[in-house]
Order: C-alpha cells, then structure tokens, then sequence
C-alpha cells in the first residue's frame, strides 16, 4: 500500500515590512544607484548610545544567508545577522518640512537613545 503525502510549501513572511512610501524609496534609490549595485541593504551595526543602528546602503553582492525581499522598485536585502533584530518590523520613508528618513517601528527594540539614532534588544 503507497500513500501519496501532499504537503503544501507556505512561503514564510518577509522579515521586514516595506510600507508603498519605503517602497517608493528603494525604487527612487535604486533609479540613481551607481555602478554594480544590486539592491538596498538594511543591517544593524554595532553603534550608538544603545548599542545597535539602522544603516541602509546600496549592496553590491548578496550573501548567502541575507534576506532578499523583491519590491516593485528593485531588491530590498536585510543582513542575514541583522533579521533576528528585525522580524516583525515595519520600514516608512517619511519627510517633512526639515528632515526626511527611513523610520522603524520594531517590536524587538526595548530601548532608544534620546537623538532615536540607535536601539537596543
């Protein structure tokens, strides 16, 4: 007797959420990208008064354990040591009349500094 197992591959949620705004954004930096970039790359390096910060930078090559989301504009990648930092966090891109900037709501962070410029876990 053979039984015939059907399993059903759930495609697992991007770490990060891009809002339309922050999509745009990507879309706008990638139009402008230089020469060899591949995609946008957000990681959290080791900065700041509380210990981590969010630094987006163009990305030349992917690394094999980086998350690689497809957005209508080009290629969004988070730093494969960064996504534990990061799942269930939503990215926006918001200006104002003075300043203007990629924003994070992330639920993992138990800490800012003051300035908003670093967090912490």
């Amino acid at each position: 007797m053979t039984t015939e197992t059907k399993t059903k591959i759930r495609q697992r949620p991007a770490a990060v959420i891009l809002t339309p705004a922050a999509e745009a954004r990507v879309a706008a930096l990638m139009a402008r990208a230089p020469e060899g970039a591949i995609g946008i790359k957000l990681s959290t390096p080791r900065r700041g008064c509380s210990g981590l910060a969010y630094s987006v930078d163009y990305v030349t090559e992917a690394q094999p354990f980086d998350e690689k989301i497809e957005t209508p504009g080009g290629i969004f990648y988070i730093d494969g040591a960064s996504v534990l930092y990061l799942v269930g966090s939503t990215m926006d891109w918001v200006e104002d009349d003075f300043a203007a900037g990629f924003v994070f709501a992330n639920p993992n962070a138990k800490g800012s500094c003051g300035c908003g410029e670093s967090f912490t876990i």
